[in-house]
């Protein structure tokens, strides 16, 4: 009897240790950690010609959407602004970005957070040249949207060939420039500028 104890006493201990040692190697932390975004299946590449419903004539210009957190820029066919300059572009591209996306895009697992209602002005008399507003606050959007905004008018007439833009709201407050950075680009949870 006292053999079939040691014996059980013996297994149990051998299982514990074989537990214990088992372990992730991983330690706990009270500091939290970000680690980033969790892995992702999607492929975050439009087939191209995937990108439009229908076929185009226009000028290609890359707007930035949302896959596997993070911004991506896929090509667009736009139809030529309607207005020169700054204003323009900014219209055709918050338009593009307001567009619901093609199957491609979405099986490619591809988003876009910017509000369907949002709209694009140009800046006040006392605004500084270049500034462009929005129908909602920049800071009152989703820091998604937001991101997706400045990084798709950076670099373009809209934002003067800059890679910041100068946005303003509806309201009375003073505009602001929000730079596209690659922080920016990996992280468009985080606003710009912020």
């Amino acid at each position: 009897m006292r053999r079939a104890a040691r014996g059980a006493a013996l297994a149990a201990a051998v299982t514990a240790v074989c537990a214990l040692a088992s372990g992730c190697g991983i330690r706990g932390t009270a500091v939290p950690v970000d680690a980033g975004s969790a892995p992702s299946r999607a492929s975050c590449l439009v087939r191209p010609g995937a990108t439009a419903a229908t076929p185009r004539s226009g000028t290609e210009l890359p707007v930035q959407l949302l896959c596997a957190s993070q911004l991506v820029a896929v090509v667009r066919t736009v139809a030529a602004p309607g207005r020169d300059g700054a204003l323009g572009t900014a219209q055709v591209l918050l338009d593009e970005l307001r567009r619901p996306l093609s199957s491609g895009e979405e099986s490619a697992g591809l988003s876009s957070e910017v509000p369907s209602h949002l709209t694009v002005t140009g800046g006040r008399r006392d605004d500084p040249p270049g500034t462009l507003r929005l129908s909602t606050a920049p800071d009152a959007l989703p820091p998604k949207a937001l991101s997706q905004i400045v990084c798709t008018f950076a670099g373009t007439a809209a934002a003067g060939g800059r890679n910041a833009v100068s946005l303003g709201g509806p309201g009375g407050e003073a505009p602001r420039s929000y730079p596209c950075t690659e922080e920016t680009r990996a992280h468009p949870e985080s606003a710009p500028g912020a």
